[in-house]
């Protein structure tokens, strides 16, 4: 209740004082103007922090309203006027990460070891590189002449990405299985990591298990991807200060998106008499086409999550 009382005041308290008056106190107007940038975040957070700092409870989550909640998108706005502005949205991606494993070393699978020495282990590699590039360009219109403003307009998008991964291993993989007198050994089966990986799911980079098998990857990248979308807005702000407004939006998005073909590289063995080789692998393109409710650049086409969000809050300068 503490902070239901607390969110009123901050969106509405300060309209009493003011009382739809178009300037502050100072003579600041309220309400954007011809030549003004604007830029928009999610408010999500400040709420969150707000409930959480006033009941002790750090599970309180915001409302969320469906518009720009996962965005790593940044949207800029510049005024023409005080009716109409132009809208960028702008996001640049790029990730490199190395995943790293112990396992234990083939090559001393045939040594006696005296407690407390132990076999001895190798690293596997597992290498994820992603990026992503959007950028967007739109028109709002603006109604309303108190502080409770509503907009429309539409944007388009236009988005590229794509993934590679590589791995390495510790242990050799061979095309005969020998162990030596002195221990040493090779194997046609060497003990190798087995990761989940980006094309797998979301959580690439866990390992999964380790596994002593014939075939295992190398190297995986993905064709380019390649998107465009239009969508068309609704919105709602409210300035709760000069030239600060928390708002929501809502919108409708067609868009289409097309995958290349990718290359995938295995290492395997086969043939009489037995051969270790790496073998390449064309992988398949994609397309996808897709009208729905804040779809450009959203769950539905999740290269870059840009043009989404919940509650918003933005700024004019």
């Amino acid at each position: 209740m503490k902070t239901s009382k607390l969110i009123f005041t901050l969106l509405f308290g300060s309209s009493s004082l003011l009382a739809q008056d178009l300037t502050s106190k100072k003579g600041e107007p309220i309400l954007p103007e011809a030549e003004d940038w604007a830029i928009s975040m999610n408010a999500d957070p400040m709420f969150e922090f707000i409930g959480n700092a006033f009941n002790g409870n750090t599970k309180n989550k915001a409302a969320n309203t469906g518009w720009l909640s996962a965005s790593h998108t940044i949207v800029g706005k510049r005024f023409i006027n005080e009716r109409s502005a132009y809208r960028l949205m702008l996001r640049i991606g790029y990730v490199n990460q190395t995943f790293k494993n112990m396992v234990i070393n083939d090559a001393e699978a045939g040594t006696v070891f005296n407690f407390p020495d132990k076999q001895g282990q190798v690293e596997d590699k597992y290498k994820h590189n992603n990026m992503n590039l959007c950028i967007g360009a739109g028109k709002e219109w603006r109604k309303g002449k108190t502080r409770l403003q509503g907009y429309y307009g539409a944007d388009i998008l236009l988005w590229i990405g794509n993934s590679k991964d590589k791995f390495s291993y510790g242990n050799k993989m061979s095309a005969l299985n020998d162990t030596s007198a002195s221990g040493s050994s090779t194997t046609t089966t060497p003990t190798s990591t087995v990761w989940i990986t980006d094309q797998d799911s979301s959580a690439f980079g866990t390992v999964v298990g380790v596994a002593s098998s014939t075939t295992r990857p190398v190297f995986y990248k993905s064709g380019m991807t390649f998107g465009i979308g239009v969508r068309g807005f609704v919105g709602v702000e409210y300035f709760v200060l000069p030239k600060i407004a928390i708002g929501a939006e809502y919108g409708l998005g067609l868009g289409y998106e097309m995958t290349g073909k990718g290359r995938s590289e295995i290492e395997t063995q086969g043939g009489t008499p037995l051969q270790v080789a790496n073998i390449d692998n064309a992988v398949a393109g994609s397309s996808r086409f897709g009208l729905d409710t804040d779809m450009n650049q959203g769950k539905i086409f999740g290269f870059s999550n840009a043009g989404t969000a919940s509650l918003k809050i933005t700024f004019h300068f």
